[in-house]
């Protein structure tokens, strides 16, 4: 398995100071987010230039792009176009940089309230993103997230079995799945199978309520749930059934780490790159 930090845990720093960061903390690559200051669908030429230049001096991989664009199952048409726009415009960035996956987001609601139709209207969409990025051999994944229509096994895969397009997989998060309180082990890495294409890692905790640093809120089955961003193996979404797991059906694909626990970015990483390791030894 190769490992690639989240360009997100780098926010506050540019795009060149997240990339020799990685480097330095012993990555393999890095997992690009396209908004704020380091990628969005609207940067210019020379700077993706700039990025794929530094990222082959660093012998740097970028395997993906976490895009931001979609939202399709709820969007109107007007503002499903303007994100298909906004995608097209991103698969041209992705191939220049030698990214091979785009993430896109399908929408909401959460899976429990979905309606058929939100799921009709999704795949409608992701289709037609599929056929342009099947165009740049590039391929489409999806997060399992709360608060979407895919924040289920189950529920991702009645998105898939909806859209023509097999350029489309799914990226596994057991911190996200944890959330939404659905299976995250073994059982979901196998019912997954062929499907799945990408592997996100991030902790996290239930709390009793929010105000201390890390803490959101998310809707959950069980209603507005308080959660506390954590560093690998301090939360309590245990990974270790999920590296098994991947182990046992020879998954050699990407981990992206991309935790955002209440301590310095540098330090976050280097810390949870350290337990995975330990963990898939």
């Amino acid at each position: 398995m190769k490992f690639a930090a989240f360009s997100g845990v780098f926010a506050a720093h540019s795009m060149q100071e997240a990339m020799l960061l990685t480097k330095q903390l012993g990555f393999d690559g890095i997992e690009i987010a396209a908004r704020g200051n380091h990628i969005t669908p609207d940067t210019s030429p020379e700077r993706i230039t700039e990025i794929k230049q530094l990222a082959q001096t660093l012998q740097l991989d970028i395997p993906a792009l976490a895009g931001y664009m979609g939202g399709f199952s709820t969007a109107s048409d007007k503002e499903c176009a303007i994100a298909i726009d906004e995608f097209k415009r991103l698969l041209d960035i992705a191939s220049e940089l030698g990214a091979s996956m785009i993430r896109v987001q399908p929408g909401g609601p959460n899976a429990f309230m979905a309606q058929d139709y939100h799921y009709t209207k999704a795949a409608y969409w992701l289709n037609l993103c599929g056929v342009e990025a099947r165009a740049k051999g590039i391929q489409i994944v999806l997060e399992i997230h709360n608060e979407s229509l895919v924040e289920t096994v189950p529920s991702a895969l009645k998105l898939l079995s909806m859209i023509e397009q097999d350029n489309i997989g799914l990226i596994h998060d057991a911190g996200n799945m944890y959330i939404t309180d659905t299976d995250y082990g073994r059982e979901s890495v196998l019912q997954l199978g062929k499907h799945l294409a990408h592997v996100h890692v991030k902790d996290e905790k239930r709390v009793a309520e929010l105000g201390a640093p890390g803490t959101f809120r998310s809707l959950t089955h069980r209603g507005n749930e308080a959660f506390l961003q954590s560093r690998l193996g301090e939360g309590e979404a245990d990974h270790q059934p999920l590296f098994d797991a991947l182990r046992e059906i020879g998954y050699s694909g990407w981990l992206t780490l991309e935790c955002h626990a209440p301590f310095p970015a540098v330090e976050r990483l280097a810390y949870d790159l350290h337990v995975v390791k330990n963990m898939l030894a």
